[in-house]
């Protein structure tokens, strides 16, 4: 319990220990805040005096740089009045000087301006010239190709018309004939292009009819070439099929396949072509060479037109290989030059024997009569004898002789032969 008296009235009371501390809070709260807002006070009036002070001591301040900022405008504008006088003093000499180099600049361009305006007007007088060739050689041009191309037109007017006449003659000449002698015409046709480019194309070919029929079958025409030595550079059975349109059974061309090929082998050519108009309608072959040696080898069908150029392209192919085939020629020559040699030396041995024997014999019954007769001949006998023995040796010389002793010291005989041999065990 605590006792505590009004400092007002003098009156003690009791409180206790829970009012007291409540008094007590109240009591230093209320002084605390009194205390707070006297030492804000203060420090207002200070914080104020301070501000005031301080916006003095700026005024001051900014009040000197309005001065020093008032006296450098002074300045500035005398020396503005200065520098506008010497300016308008440099403006006016200058302003002479350009007006003098603007006079010059524009007698200058007076002078380009008649120059260039000469030189345009030359330009224009070229251009004017070579516009005017120009249109004169386009004239040219179109009259010439006008006149080309009506001579075009008209040669193929022509030509038209000559083929239009040439298949109305044909047509014509089809209906008039029999098969037998459609197919006769199509054979002249073929034996006429060739002759006629004979001599320009195929100097030295030969192109005949097939007459040898000993195998039961023939075919129509062979053509064959030959190189200056007698190589055969090209060979070719042709056979040439027509049938006309009146014809009940139309053939086609695989029928007459086999008999060519058999033609061919049995005639020994290179290649076999059927000249055929048959099948007119077959888009095959009416496209061109058709290739049948999926069938039968080196083969080909072909239309009329395609005789020459056929024969052209299989004679440059052969041309190609026609080196080969003369290096073949000649080393077969050379295998038969060697193969005579070794028969004729062969022959020789055997003659040589024969011709031994009979003269030993003819030596032998001599020297028996000159034994009887004289034996003073005794040195001739001796003689004789060593004849004999020299022959003997001779003799067994010769049959120590062979073809590879003789071709012991000679490398290229000594491959000839081998090869020979060889060639000789493989048939």
């Amino acid at each position: 319990m605590n006792n505590i008296t009004c400092p007002h009235c003098g009156t003690a009371f009791t409180v206790n220990e829970t009012q007291y501390s409540q008094l007590l809070a109240q009591v230093r709260t209320e002084e605390f805040s009194k205390e707070i807002h006297e030492r804000l006070e203060q420090e207002r009036q200070l914080t104020e005096q301070q501000f005031k002070q301080k916006s003095q001591e700026q005024l001051s301040l900014k009040e000197q740089e309005i001065i020093q900022l008032q006296h450098r405008i002074d300045q500035f504008q005398l020396e503005k009045d200065v520098l506008k006088g010497n300016l308008e003093k440099d403006f006016t000499q200058v302003l002479t000087q350009k007006e003098q180099e603007v006079k010059e600049l524009q007698h200058a361009l007076s002078r380009l301006e008649l120059e260039e305006e000469s030189r345009l007007k030359e330009q224009v007088y070229v251009l004017e010239k070579e516009r005017d060739e120009a249109k004169t050689q386009l004239l040219l041009q179109e009259k010439e190709a006008e006149l080309a191309q009506n001579s075009l037109k008209e040669r193929y007017e022509i030509e038209l018309r000559q083929k239009e006449e040439t298949i109305e003659f044909y047509k014509d000449f089809k209906a008039k004939q029999s098969t037998k002698m459609i197919g006769e015409s199509l054979e002249q046709h073929c034996e006429y292009e060739f002759n006629k480019h004979r001599m320009s194309m195929f100097p030295r070919a030969e192109f005949s009819k097939d007459n040898d029929a000993r195998t039961g079958s023939k075919g129509d025409y062979i053509y064959r070439e030959y190189d200056e030595n007698g190589v055969e550079i090209l060979s070719i059975m042709f056979e040439m099929k027509n049938e006309g349109d009146e014809t009940a059974t139309k053939k086609k061309n695989e029928h007459f396949l086999k008999e060519l090929d058999k033609d061919r082998r049995e005639k020994s050519c290179e290649y076999a072509i059927l000249v055929s108009l048959l099948e007119s309608d077959s888009e095959l072959y009416n496209s061109g060479i058709v290739d049948v040696s999926y069938v039968y080898e080196k083969m080909y069908v072909i239309r009329p037109q395609f005789f020459l150029p056929m024969i052209t392209l299989l004679r440059n192919a052969a041309m190609n290989a026609l080196t080969y085939k003369q290096e073949l020629a000649l080393v077969r020559e050379q295998n038969i030059d060697i193969t005579h040699f070794e028969e004729d030396l062969e022959i020789f041995k055997n003659a040589f024997a024969k011709n031994y024997q009979s003269a030993s014999n003819n030596f032998q019954k001599a020297i028996e009569e000159i034994d009887k007769a004289i034996k003073r001949m005794e040195a001739v006998k001796a003689a004789l004898t060593t004849s004999e023995n020299q022959l003997r040796l001779a003799n067994n010389k010769l049959e120590d002789v062979s073809v590879k002793k003789l071709t012991r010291k000679n490398p290229t005989m000594k491959a000839k032969f081998k090869a020979l041999k060889e060639e000789t065990g493989a048939r």
